[in-house]
């Protein structure tokens, strides 16, 4: 049996997503945990406009979650130490006959990171990819959702600050790594950026997820973060990244099409430089949920986006107090492609 994992383009059954629970480190107090949930709310009601969306609920929040939620948005119980979807749930591959796969990679706090906790989430791959009904790929490999980008052709983008982490897979080389990506998603042409953004690289980041810095809106183009103001450390990063782009090709072996999406105007906030970025929004059926954050460049993202997903509206949610705890939409969604042969629908726990 061969998986792959489509591009994110492609048809969905629904977005999953895990309601922040008191005391994660995006909601250790109760004012904390409502200006969180309240921004993972509206992304969820933006998507609902669109398909399905299902939220993991600890059961203790149970009661919580539908005070900021519609009765629309599906809840299933499991216990959380966080609400990092794309990172701690599972990734979801097809095979040939289009059957539903979820790869359940290790989960280790991005790491192994002193602030994080991972005793519940380390179980979430496959309590969800249960839940919606697929088979269960179980890999050794220490990875998390947003360390990966396809083109669903065979083409993977990821970085080497993570999956060549120490405190990832410190026995492994990338042709090791290559070879359980084949495996798991069906990757033929493996391209390694040098790291992520530099907010990311900093103690409460993931180290370097791609899904910050670039996007394969179609087989053949990137959609890359430029940051232009060179006061900003991620000026040369991104330069570094293009740079490495620029080299490269997609599974085919063509060059890429390489559409440049200038970062916000804003360079810092409270905690140091931001890592703010419009690359890391949400595809959905006919449309995509863009990061915004009240500057400037928002208008400029937002058409960069039109025009890269021809077809779909383009819906605008303020991001900022989710990048504030560490990530953007796509990094607390994550997409269930449709499958030929439904096996399975998640068990409403409300």
């Amino acid at each position: 049996m061969s998986w792959k994992m489509p591009s994110e383009t492609a048809p969905q059954e629904r977005i999953w997503m895990a309601f922040p629970p008191l005391g994660a480190s995006i909601s250790a107090t109760p004012q904390s945990a409502h200006v969180a949930r309240l921004a993972w709310s509206a992304v969820a009601h933006a998507i609902l406009d669109f398909e399905p969306v299902t939220m993991v609920v600890d059961p203790i929040d149970r009661e919580a979650a539908r005070q900021y939620l519609s009765q629309a948005v599906e809840i299933v119980e499991a216990p959380l130490d966080d609400a990092w979807m794309r990172d701690i749930g599972p990734t979801f591959v097809r095979d040939e006959a289009g059957r539903l796969g979820a790869v359940d990679w290790v989960f280790n706090g991005w790491g192994g990171q002193d602030w994080a906790r991972w005793t519940n989430d380390r179980h979430l791959g496959a309590t969800v990819g249960g839940l919606a009904g697929a088979e269960v790929i179980a890999s050794n490999l220490v990875n998390e959702g947003g360390g990966i980008q396809v083109d669903g052709q065979g083409t993977v983008l990821v970085t080497e600050t993570v999956q060549l982490d120490p405190g990832r897979n410190p026995e492994l080389d990338k042709a090791a790594v290559e070879a359980e990506l084949a495996r798991t998603i069906g990757a033929e042409h493996v391209i390694w950026l040098p790291c992520g953004l530099t907010r990311d690289s900093e103690r409460f980041g993931t180290r370097g997820h791609v899904d910050i810095v670039a996007a394969i809106s179609a087989p053949g183009r990137l959609l890359v973060h430029s940051q232009s103001d060179r006061s900003h450390p991620d000026a040369r990063v991104t330069q570094e990244i293009m740079a490495v782009l620029r080299d490269s090709h997609d599974v085919d072996g063509k060059p890429w099409e390489i559409v440049e999406v200038p970062a916000p105007r804003v360079l810092r906030d409270d905690e140091g430089w931001v890592d703010y970025s419009y690359i890391n929004h949400l595809v959905v059926n006919d449309g995509v949920i863009c990061c915004s954050f009240d500057d400037p460049n928002d208008a400029t993202a937002h058409d960069i986006l039109a025009d890269a997903y021809p077809g779909r509206q383009v819906v605008s949610v303020d991001a900022r107090e989710i990048f504030a705890r560490g990530g953007g939409i796509h990094c607390i969604t994550q997409q269930q492609p449709a499958s030929c042969r439904v096996l399975g629908s998640p068990r409403a726990g409300g």
